[in-house]
C-alpha cells in the first residue's frame, strides 16, 4: 500500500525568491516560508512559535512564483516533503529537506505590495502533475 505524502502550508515569504534555470532551461525557484502558531505556555500566556519552511518551485510554477511571490506576501502552498542528501566540498554527508511546491496560491488584497502593485494577481496553480526532472536538479 502506498503512503501519502502531502503538506498545506498558509505564510509569508522570509526573502524574495530566487530562481535559477537547470542546463535544460527548467526554472527552479526557492524561497523560505514562515508559519506560525499560538499556544498557551504553562503560566496561561498566550505565545507565538514560527516554523520555517525551504519551498522549491520548479517549470512554469517556479517562474510564476518568482514573478509574483516577494518578501512578506502571505501564500498558500500544497505540495510535498523531500529530504536529498549530498557531499560537501569536505566530503561530509549534509541532508536538507524542502516543500516541493505543487500549487500556489497568492494570498491578500490585489496591489497591496507596492513593489508589485503594476502586476495583476496570478491565477491558482496546480502543477501536481510537474516535478523536478531527477537529472536535471543542479544540486
Amino acid at each position: 500500500m502506498a503512503g501519502v505524502n502531502k503538506v498545506i502550508l498558509l505564510g509569508r515569504l522570509g526573502k524574495d525568491p530566487e530562481v535559477r534555470y537547470s542546463s535544460s532551461g527548467t526554472a527552479i525557484t526557492s524561497f523560505s516560508m514562515a508559519t506560525s502558531t499560538t499556544f498557551t505556555n504553562k503560566e496561561g500566556q498566550k505565545e507565538e512559535k514560527t516554523e520555517w519552511h525551504k519551498i522549491v518551485a520548479f517549470g512554469r510554477l517556479g517562474e510564476i512564483c518568482g514573478e509574483y511571490l516577494a518578501k512578506g506576501k502571505q501564500v498558500y502552498i500544497e505540495g510535498r516533503i523531500q529530504t536529498r542528501d549530498w557531499e560537501d566540498k569536505e566530503g561530509k554527508k549534509r541532508w536538507t529537506t524542502e516543500i516541493i511546491v505543487q500549487n500556489m496560491q497568492l494570498l491578500g488584497a490585489p496591489g497591496a505590495d507596492k513593489d508589485r502593485s503594476s502586476s495583476s494577481e496570478p491565477p491558482p496553480i496546480d502543477d501536481s502533475a510537474v516535478g523536478p526532472p531527477e537529472s536535471d536538479v543542479p544540486f
